[in-house]
């Protein structure tokens, strides 16, 4: 919980009364905790759980009842189908499965979340993109995932890649860390976002590229409206770096994540 400390006190300090939201909840542990750590003595702060199957849902609803966390709510959807609240200030997502993590991804960015912190889990989309063909990159890129482990590997490595890269387009600066070490757990990759600027172009123009050198194109990118670059708007990606532009206000920020 030490990682999630800077986000939560940066927005307890700046909002008066905070969402944080726990898409793809699923008993709702990782929500349970931060309620108890961050906003049970707080004055304000409400914690959303996002989770598809209902006999969670009513499992954690109960054990909130008992604890009287009275600021915890609970929604029974997909994460791609949820009703967010109008504006989130933390969205975590701990192991939401293949393209759940994107989904999670695209509400945090279209909610203004201040904060996000996800751990993917079983990136199966983009090593299904390579197999199929579809993929098609010039030169000896394509050795890196000729054969099937390399390819699942690969495929996972450039899933997170994209998601940190599509983070920092949209004005996030981007810390990837392990959560917890590998003789926990192989799925312990944490992708920290925290919101400094408008947008970066720079950083799109560098997610372009690398869509179209590679040939894939995930659903987070599918559903923000990223597409490949052209030949030209690759080769021009490398040029001169252009400053984002810094939003004016609380959302810039004052303390570091």
């Amino acid at each position: 919980m030490g990682l999630l400390r800077p986000a939560m006190d940066d927005v307890q300090a700046r909002h008066p009364n905070p969402v944080v939201v726990d898409a793809g909840s699923g008993n709702a542990y990782l929500g349970f905790v931060v309620y108890e750590l961050f906003l049970k003595d707080a004055q304000a702060g409400e914690l959303l759980s996002i989770e598809g199957r209902p006999e969670l849902t009513e499992r954690a609803k109960g054990r909130a009842e008992r604890l009287h966390f009275d600021r915890m709510r609970f929604q029974t959807a997909h994460i791609d189908a949820a009703q967010y609240p109008e504006r989130i200030h933390v969205l975590m997502a701990l192991h939401a499965c293949d393209t759940a993590t994107d989904d999670a991804l695209v509400a945090a960015i279209k909610h203004g979340a201040d904060h996000v912190a996800v751990v993917p889990c079983c990136q199966a989309e983009v090593a299904a993109q390579l197999k199929e063909k579809r993929a098609k990159p010039a030169g000896s890129i394509s050795l890196l995932f000729q054969h099937p482990m390399h390819r699942r590997e690969f495929g996972s490595h450039l899933t997170n890649v994209i998601r940190a890269l599509t983070l920092e387009s949209f004005g996030y600066q981007v810390t990837v860390t392990e959560l917890t070490g590998w003789e926990h757990s192989l799925k312990n990759e944490l992708i920290l976002g925290r919101r400094v600027h408008r947008d970066n172009r720079r950083a799109k123009l560098q997610l372009q590229a690398l869509l179209a050198e590679t040939g894939v194109q995930p659903r987070l990118t599918r559903l923000l409206g990223i597409t490949p670059a052209t030949t030209g708007a690759v080769e021009s990606s490398e040029g001169p770096e252009v400053e984002p532009v810094v939003e004016p206000g609380p959302e810039s920020g004052e303390s570091q994540a």
